[in-house]
């Protein structure tokens, strides 16, 4: 069955899975151990995708929730991550009860929320009065080699690169925390490599979701631009980071 229109992330739900769902794991550890998750924490994963997090958590023995837009997403999740407890939904309206999860992790998700502040006060809403939030994301574009490939696709289009928005930035994450109130506990930045086994799976990696002819005309624009990152067996490794903060709930919350 084809995504509705208000479901895009469904269409390419599969793909993603397949060439992103572990792509942030060098995050995962920072984030579980400044948050202090472990043996039967109650976590939420916010925008939990096709499931590698929650997969993860549950192999540390925690009790793993998640929440996402996209239908085929909580399919996808569920299916791997057997037993979790995953709902349909979005940041701004979480689907769960006040102080049901100890804490809550939302890698590569706060970005697409419409109000970063509502989703903040919802996600204070499902903690219990000492939890503690994990958010992590991209980097600044300088400290990701993948930005080469979105800049040449951008001029291929005729369009301007795009710009790095305010969490991406050094800092970004703990200042939108400390604004709303929370107690930052720890914040950092981590190598995100993102590898392709062949020029085929670079390219689909990176034009997931287009249509078959729009590959085939970018597909030359994307080779050539990751030509830098190319190693002697015909595979490519591009290097890129991540950036996460902790923090405590707020107290007045």
């Amino acid at each position: 069955m084809p995504a509705a229109p208000d479901d895009p992330w469904s269409a390419v739900a599969d793909d993603w899975g397949r060439y992103w769902g572990t792509f942030a794991r060098p995050v995962w550890a920072p984030l579980l151990d400044a948050a202090g998750i472990g043996p039967g924490s109650r976590v939420l994963d916010v925008g939990c995708g096709s499931g590698e997090l929650l997969e993860h958590l549950q192999d540390q023995g925690a009790r793993a929730g998640g929440v996402d837009p996209a239908t085929r997403m909580v399919e996808l999740a569920r299916a791997r991550a057997v037993g979790a407890d995953v709902r349909l939904g979005e940041a701004e309206h979480l689907p769960f009860d006040d102080g049901a999860f100890d804490a809550v992790l939302a890698v590569n998700a706060v970005q697409f929320a419409d109000d970063v502040a509502d989703a903040l006060a919802e996600i204070a809403r499902v903690l219990t009065p000492d939890g503690v939030v994990g958010l992590a994301g991209w980097a600044d574009r300088t400290r990701n080699d993948l930005d080469a490939i979105n800049v040449a696709l951008a001029e291929a289009d005729d369009e301007e690169p795009p710009e790095d928005g305010p969490l991406r930035l050094p800092g970004g994450l703990a200042a939108v925390l400390a604004d709303a109130g929370w107690a930052v506990l720890d914040h950092g930045v981590v190598p995100v490599p993102w590898t392709a086994r062949d020029a085929n799976d670079l390219v689909r990696g990176i034009l997931f979701g287009e249509g078959d002819a729009t590959v085939a005309e970018l597909a030359p624009v994307v080779v050539e631009a990751a030509a830098p990152f190319r190693r002697p067996d015909g595979s490519y490794r591009l290097l890129n980071a991540f950036r996460w903060a902790v923090a405590r709930r707020p107290r007045s919350t």
